[in-house]
């Protein structure tokens, strides 16, 4: 049997069994968790030479993969090598998504990463979101010469409270052209703490259209940090397309799977190890919960 027609005879098992479970066979707005529902983006995926999948049926149990959540963080301005190095070390060991570091840091951490599947995430604009989008821009462009994939951009909130939607528009769009020119996720954090519901759906908004892969609770440095009902109300507004990240405050398993299961697909938090460890130890039979919709 060719290589081709082993794959067309393993794609039409597979959905063969898919027919069988009486899922629902319509294409679901998501890009990539629901495929198991999607035998069309099944197909196109064969179509596009995808040689193996990974499908899980059902809920989805959180406490199995719970590091791939996580952007292990170390933000404080008085971080020091030691501490980045000992970050570096914890992210390969747990296999979390990234770290996330000031950008000082990044190439460093692209070095201690490199091969381990970790990615570097870093900041732009940060912590206040006050400087001009062209800054903000150089930042991020600066940040993935130096090897960062992910750039965690802060809003300027006082321009959104003014009403100047236009140009928190623009400085989200220049910062995620640089970002996806240099084959970089942007996430976009628009301080929750610091807006009304209206401002909390306006930026969310904002965001999408202008391109961000995320959107993103909190710094971590402002007046409080990422609640389940701020996480619901981004994922409500934002949809499935994109991802929503919980940052600010969460500092153990119970917190990080509130999260997740208001909406989150990624949360940054300092206490990465302790959340993981904490996963770990849990019997398998339970802590098994849902991503929110």
């Amino acid at each position: 049997m060719s290589k081709e027609q082993l794959i067309r005879s393993i794609t039409d098992e597979i959905l063969r069994k898919l027919k069988t479970t009486n899922l629902d066979q319509s294409l679901c707005e998501c890009r990539t968790e629901c495929m198991h529902k999607c035998p069309d983006g099944l197909r196109r995926l064969v179509e596009c030479g995808a040689e193996r999948f990974g499908i899980q049926f059902g809920a989805a149990p959180v406490s199995n993969d719970l590091s791939r959540y996580i952007d292990h963080t170390l933000l404080k301005p008085d971080g020091t090598e030691a501490q980045i190095r000992q970050l570096c070390k914890e992210a390969a060991q747990f296999s979390f998504a990234t770290v996330c570091v000031n950008p000082a840091w990044v190439k460093l951490c692209a070095q201690l990463l490199r091969g381990t599947g970790v990615g570097v995430c870093t900041v732009a604009g940060f912590p206040l979101g006050a400087t001009p989008a062209d800054v903000k821009a150089y930042e991020a462009r600066r940040s993935i010469f130096d090897g960062a994939n992910e750039i965690d951009m802060v809003i300027n909130v006082g321009f959104l409270k003014s009403g100047h939607d236009a140009i928190v528009f623009d400085d989200i769009c220049e910062v995620a052209r640089v970002a996806h020119e240099g084959c970089a996720q942007l996430k976009v954090i628009i301080e929750t703490a610091l807006l009304s519901e209206d401002e909390k759906v306006k930026a969310c908004t904002l965001a999408k259209q202008a391109g961000a892969d995320y959107v993103k609770t909190s710094t971590g440095f402002g007046p409080g940090g990422a609640t389940a009902g701020d996480v619901a109300l981004m994922r409500r507004v934002v949809g499935r397309g994109i991802g929503v990240k919980a940052a600010g405050g969460i500092r153990d398993l119970a917190a990080a799977e509130q999260m997740i299961a208001a909406g989150a697909t990624r949360v940054g938090a300092s206490a990465g190890v302790k959340i993981a460890q904490e996963a770990a130890s849990r019997p398998t039979s339970s802590g098994v919960i849902t991503r929110g919709s």
